[in-house]
């Protein structure tokens, strides 16, 4: 969803090239997580709603 909104955003993608960099380099290590491991990655399934 960040990618996109980054994408869409006319004049954000100048000032967010690393957030979405960032965000492209989570995505392939959950991709790559998921193939080996079979689960989501740990910082996910440990993730808690907080407040």
């Amino acid at each position: 969803l960040v990618m996109d909104v980054i994408d869409r955003v006319p004049g954000l993608g100048v000032r967010a090239v690393a957030v979405r960099q960032q965000m492209a380099d989570i995505r392939s290590r959950h991709h790559h997580w998921i193939r080996e491991h079979g689960t989501d990655l740990p910082e996910v399934v440990d993730w808690k709603w907080g407040g």
